[in-house]
């Protein structure tokens, strides 16, 4: 077979770098996403650090820190990397494969920032930053409550009150694969709970955060 050489859009001059990009841990002690994963947290924090003080001069460093933390988190890029493809070109071993490995959120974030370190060294800062702008703005232009993440005023509720912190759990996943419905639920130990739905695991969160500070804060 060919090496594969474009995905997310994007052509590499040298495929070994994509390929160790797709490369699970499993299948190497070094060859594998590891490594550029790291370089591509930083060159993505850089990007969209930038691009938030160009688009919101005014703003105060908490309400941009909030809005990185949305754009960079987790969720946000195990969502990037469903929507780019990322997910399915992953190479596992077939244990890891049986094991669920490629659905795992943390993994498919990995992926996503590998590729991204992988396409800084292929072709320089000023295209991976182009890339990034385009795929992350939208998502940005989605989340119009993300200076008011509710996932963080829980967490504050709680640690003002040196209560356990939140968690959060998948209570169901229904519809097809490229349409998902995420059913999560917000506990707070010993307080209570709430369930909300949402396309995506993040979106779910904070819909669901937002039902059980709503009752803990005493608004209903």
């Amino acid at each position: 077979m060919a090496p594969l050489k474009k995905i997310a859009g994007y052509t590499f001059t040298k495929a070994s770098l994509l390929d160790e990009a797709l490369t699970h841990p499993s299948l190497s002690g070094t060859y594998n996403y590891q490594r550029l994963e790291f370089l591509g947290d930083r060159v993505l924090g850089l990007a969209v650090s930038t691009w938030l003080l160009e688009a919101y001069p005014s703003e105060a460093e908490g309400q941009l820190n909030r809005r990185f933390t949305s754009l960079v988190r987790k969720e946000t890029l195990a969502e990037m990397a469903k929507k780019l493809d990322l997910v399915k070109a992953i190479k596992l071993t077939p244990g890891a494969e049986t094991e669920g490995t490629r659905d795992k959120e943390a993994v498919q974030a990995d992926v996503c920032e590998a590729i991204i370190g992988a396409m800084y060294l292929d072709a320089g800062f000023g295209v991976v930053e182009e890339f990034i702008r385009k795929h992350w703005i939208p998502m940005m232009n989605e989340d119009q409550d993300v200076v008011k993440d509710s996932k963080t005023l829980l967490q504050e509720w709680c640690q003002a009150r040196a209560t356990a912190l939140p968690k959060y759990e998948v209570v169901e996943r229904s519809g097809p694969d490229h349409q998902p419905v995420f059913t999560i639920e917000a506990t707070v130990k010993g307080k209570g709970s709430a369930r909300a739905q949402g396309s995506a695991k993040r979106i779910a969160e904070q819909a669901a955060a937002a039902a059980l500070f709503s009752i803990l804060a005493g608004e209903k």
